[in-house]
């Protein structure tokens, strides 16, 4: 799909303004920014990074030089874009699904994973993402303490007997308890990457469980987030074939002691292991065809700001009629915004609030709020 480019700059400003709102300036930070501050930081490893970009677009030597000779901010540009202005000239495309932070990399606990994408169009973005990590300051501490788990190290995570390999995106994982992972077997994300990342967590005493969500390997369900997100404790959005119903999806719990054990569904598995009166709201109200279409919408992918608040689409109204049901209150984020303004609430007394964003470009992406955002520290 082509997008309208100056709409969805609009809108996203109006996402990042709400994160900044509730977590602080501070507190949200943009790809583009941290990959410019990486860059005055490590001189060798910015050489690699390049030498490895080069390589993997199949570019001369004296693109590098060129390149080289950039500095940290125009450098930036050129990475993400492709488009070097000075000579009007593209050098490689440009990589847009770098708005959808989740996918490379996440947090389980105080660890960090770095992940390997499944096709070969986000590679640049992991490179630069592996980049970031080594070089930036922010990450230095969990460099220290070995806490950086980096699936593209062939070595420790190489493919299966059988040639299966490792891909495993953000998007897939879900830490709904300090015990329990949650990894979608997707479109995306391999069963022997599942299990390979799980010998290494286990290795390091980093959680006691991963858990295999096996979802239908279809566009439409690309990653486990797509079908469902937590907003409070209790509270599990989520299109309801599949979750509730256990359509076409089981689970396997692999424990740290090497013992296994199966669920039938989602909802079986949150009910046994993580609480025992979990409330599920569903995409397009649970009617077809409506469900179809929200879920397609990003009705189900939403990210919390705290328990009870959380960011979602402005496209779904019958997910909408669900969140008004379950005791919340929805309001656009143009109107929360200018309450904030104002002076008629401040953001640390919004609560049971699912906040709605402009939509009419960013949703064309496929990808809803939780797959912009990378929560790399959790409070």
């Amino acid at each position: 799909d082509i997008v309208y480019l100056p709409r969805m700059q609009e809108e996203h400003d109006i996402f990042v303004e709400v994160l900044k709102a509730f977590l602080g300036d501070g507190n949200v930070m943009e790809m583009e920014q941290l990959l410019c501050e990486a860059l005055g930081q490590d001189e060798e490893a910015k050489q690699e990074m390049l030498d490895m970009i080069v390589q993997d677009e199949e570019l001369p030597s004296t693109v590098k030089t060129m390149l080289e000779s950039l500095s940290d901010e125009a450098l930036t540009q050129v990475l993400i874009t492709g488009y070097y202005e000075q000579e009007d000239y593209f050098l490689f495309h440009p990589i847009p699904n770098f708005i959808f932070t989740r996918d490379i990399a996440f947090v389980v606990n105080d660890h960090l994973v770095i992940t390997k994408a499944a096709k070969e169009a986000r590679s640049r973005e992991n490179f630069l993402t592996r980049f970031i990590i080594w070089a930036h300051p922010i990450f230095q501490q969990l460099q220290k303490e070995d806490k950086i788990i980096n699936m593209n190290k062939v070595d420790l995570f190489p493919p299966s007997k059988k040639g299966e390999p490792v891909s495993l995106e953000g998007g897939d994982a879900m830490l709904l308890h300090p015990d329990f992972l949650l990894i979608g077997a997707s479109e995306r994300t391999t069963p022997h990457a599942i299990r390979s990342l799980a010998r290494a967590l286990f290795a390091k005493g980093v959680v006691k469980n991963v858990v295999q969500v096996n979802i239908p390997n279809d566009r439409s369900f690309m990653h486990l987030d797509t079908i469902f997100t937590q907003i409070n404790e209790k509270d599990f959005v989520c299109y309801k074939p599949i979750v509730y119903d256990g359509m076409s999806s089981n689970l396997i719990v692999f424990n740290h002691t090497g013992a296994e054990k199966t669920y039938l569904s989602v909802k079986d598995f949150i009910r046994s292991e993580i609480c025992t009166d979990p409330r599920f709201l569903f995409s397009g109200h649970g009617e077809s065809p409506y469900q179809e279409r929200e879920q397609w919408t990003d009705g189900c992918n939403l990210v919390a700001l705290r328990p009870g608040v959380a960011i979602t689409y402005d496209r779904n109204p019958r997910t909408e009629r669900s969140f008004k049901d379950a005791g919340y209150r929805v309001v656009h984020a143009y109107d929360l915004l200018k309450a904030f303004k104002d002076g008629i609430i401040l953001p640390q007394e919004v609560k049971n609030t699912i906040i709605t964003l402009p939509s009419s470009e960013l949703s064309r992406a496929r990808g809803g709020s939780h797959c912009m955002t990378c929560p790399i520290e959790r409070g």
